[in-house]
């Protein structure tokens, strides 16, 4: 059910998510009359208080005669009232020189990105690396290390390098590794793994020579680079420490469940997933999540891509009262620069 408010309801909300968002304490209508200009009595202010509370926009914790911005009330604040604030010139200079900083490596370009959204944003900052399963690829090497393991070299076509060791049951020489890589990347140049594997079973059909032989280890060296992947090598989390600043957080089985998620992974990867083939800027306001170990947090998240190709998402996590209006543009301007480095060095 959608909700209309007039002019004198939406300052009113508005002032009640800004003062939240600063002190995360329920506010009374003589502190709003006090700190914010809206030219209205405390009475008429209490009235329109106890009117959104009817709508469901605020709610009135047992322990205080003021209010809070329930769930609702942020997502309408945020639909429907937020003004977003332009990033400073110092902080896009900042996102812009920490990303890049000593590295075109793409794979250091991504962690730093983490990091530059903790730093900036003072909250957790995520970031899911892409996965070599969507990715297109450009080239896949074997290099024979021992009779036993073999080092694999996997470049995407976003210029991402990413090594893995395995260890084969058959002794491969050189020679038969780079037959290997030539057949392989001479028919698997721009696919992505899935497309890769269908290719290799149906080259496997149409070959009916002594070339089966190779298109079958060949395939069985791609099925063991590939099983080894997990969620948690595609993520990055930096700035957990800002968690301890926020009073909402101070209950212990509030902290646990939020650290059990990271300690996963695979919880936040599933939220940042949701963003992974949206465009724009998404918001999960507590239970929009979807996910109980995030009750009380709000995840802002964009995904960032290489050309039309999207790689992965990126996102500050922190307590729903977040400052909307500063941490989305540092989101999109993060996942913006993200991309134009990753497309412009690669």
């Amino acid at each position: 059910m959608s909700i209309e408010l007039g002019q004198r309801e939406r300052k009113i909300l508005e002032a009640v998510v800004r003062d939240y968002i600063r002190t995360a304490e329920p506010v009374g209508s003589r502190t709003l009359a006090r700190r914010y200009k809206l030219d209205i009595s405390p009475a008429t202010i209490r009235n329109v208080m106890s009117d959104l509370e009817d709508f469901g926009l605020l709610s009135q914790p047992h322990t205080s005669a003021g209010r809070v911005p329930t769930e609702s009330g942020l997502r309408f604040y945020v639909d429907s009232i937020l003004e977003f604030r332009r990033l400073s010139d110092k902080d896009q200079e900042a996102i812009q020189q920490e990303i890049s900083r000593t590295t075109h490596e793409a794979e250091q370009l991504i962690r730093n990105a983490s990091r530059v959204l903790s730093s900036v944003a003072k909250h957790i900052g995520l970031i899911s690396a892409p996965r070599f399963s969507s990715l297109a690829l450009r080239q896949l090497q074997f290099v024979r290390l021992s009779d036993r393991l073999i080092l694999v070299i996997l470049v995407g076509e976003s210029g991402l390098i990413q090594n893995k060791l395995i260890e084969v049951e058959e002794d491969l020489s050189q020679d038969d590794l780079d037959r290997f890589n030539r057949y392989l990347n001479e028919t698997l140049e721009g696919l992505t793994i899935s497309e890769i594997k269908k290719r290799i079973v149906e080259e496997m059909r149409k070959e009916k020579n002594q070339f089966d032989q190779m298109l079958t280890r060949a395939l069985a060296l791609s099925r063991k680079v590939f099983e080894q992947e997990t969620v948690e090598e595609n993520l990055y989390v930096d700035g957990q420490i800002y968690l301890l600043d926020y009073p909402e957080f101070a209950d212990v089985d509030t902290m646990k469940s939020i650290f059990r998620a990271f300690e996963g992974k695979s919880i936040l990867m599933s939220l940042l997933d949701k963003t992974m083939h949206a465009s724009g800027v998404q918001i999960f306001i507590g239970s929009e999540t979807e996910l109980a170990e995030m009750e009380g947090c709000t995840l802002i998240a964009s995904r960032y891509s290489h050309g039309s190709s999207p790689l992965g998402t990126l996102g500050v996590l922190g307590p729903t009262r977040l400052n909307y209006s500063r941490i989305i543009p540092v989101v999109d301007y993060t996942a913006q620069v993200l991309s134009r480095l990753l497309e412009s060095t690669f």
